[in-house]
């Protein structure tokens, strides 16, 4: 996910940076797919392990907040 820190006016962003997380839910990983291109909120937990069952990162999504425009 692109994290967009600064925007200008027009709505183009100015600054950016990655966050990288799983999504072990299936119903949260089709809502994120569904909100592609949306401004959203996510609420994750961070974990002291990565194991290889719940995904690549030790960030794990497990709800969203689509906003509204």
């Amino acid at each position: 996910m692109i994290l967009s820190s600064i925007e200008s006016n027009q709505n183009a962003t100015i600054a950016s940076e990655k966050f990288l997380f799983s999504v072990p839910d299936e119903r949260v990983a089709k809502q994120l797919i569904a909100a592609e291109g949306q401004t959203v909120t996510l609420h994750y937990r961070e974990t002291h392990l990565r194991l290889f069952w719940r995904g690549d990162s030790k960030y794990l999504v497990d709800s969203l907040i689509v906003s509204k425009p």
